[in-house]
């Protein structure tokens, strides 16, 4: 969701060196996710590229966050002359086992996940919310500057449906793509923090490093999953580096 990169203070601090364009991707904040299409990487992808070329955008730095950095890296992968550069957020790449995803994707299923998603899902996903911003922001706390989330957008139906339809889709996109990224030939940086406690950085943006010779990786030491909200400025400096293609970023460890 946009509120998500807007209370991080991102948005802003992009703001004074770029022309700063943020979307919610389909089904999440303001966006709608028609049901006639499955919402893979690749088709949200299209999606962006379409509404980069109504705004007048021939070439841009792609951030994605999270199931957002599939979505930067199919955009870059199926438009390279568009992606002048890629920054990847807490990724994830690679297929691996995920028994978490099975029970995440329940309120995807056709009408079953629609009557879970009115009724059960809602009410757990309240009950659930405070063990859950431990688990992304872990070990560090949750910001202050968050409390503005808009929490209620992210609980109610058609929100909880486009998470559950992603976690379905999560290990058959990783297995798409996971021969594909050596084709990235755009400067590619990569940033995690060590202590993700929902993706293993070693099984997946390490891996991705490697299979991706010009890009950088910097391990975030103390940080977890939302690291644009908890090292805010560390995420800047990637966008910067791979507008400049430039040095290393200050306080993080690269490889």
């Amino acid at each position: 969701m946009i509120q998500d990169f807007e209370s991080s203070g991102l948005i802003d601090l992009a703001a004074k060196n770029y022309r700063v364009i943020v979307f919610d991707r389909p089904g999440f904040g303001h966006s709608a996710r028609p049901r006639n299409v499955v919402w893979t990487p690749a088709a949200q992808a299209e999606l962006i590229k379409n509404a980069l070329q109504r705004l007048s955008v021939s070439q841009t730095l792609v951030l994605g966050h999270s199931w957002g950095a599939s979505v930067a890296a199919a955009l870059a992968l199926k438009y390279p002359e568009l992606v002048r550069g890629l920054v990847l957020v807490s990724g994830y790449y690679y297929p691996t086992l995920r028994p978490d995803v099975v029970a995440l994707s329940a309120p995807a299923v056709p009408s079953v996940g629609d009557v879970l998603g009115h009724t059960l899902s809602p009410i757990v996903s309240r009950l659930m919310w405070p063990f859950m911003m431990t688990e992304i922001f872990g070990p560090r706390s949750v910001p202050k500057k968050f409390e503005g989330f808009p929490k209620e957008m992210a609980v109610r139906p058609s929100q909880i449906r486009a998470s559950a339809a992603e976690s379905a889709l999560m290990i058959p996109e990783a297995f798409h793509f996971r021969g594909e990224y050596a084709n990235l030939k755009m400067p590619v940086v990569i940033i995690a923090g060590e202590k993700d406690r929902l993706i293993d950085i070693d099984k997946q943006s390490a891996r991705l490093h490697a299979d991706v010779s010009q890009s950088k990786f910097h391990r975030v030491p103390g940080t977890g999953h939302m690291i644009h909200q908890t090292a805010t400025g560390l995420v800047m400096s990637a966008i910067d580096e791979v507008a400049s293609d430039g040095p290393t970023i200050d306080g993080a460890e690269a490889d």
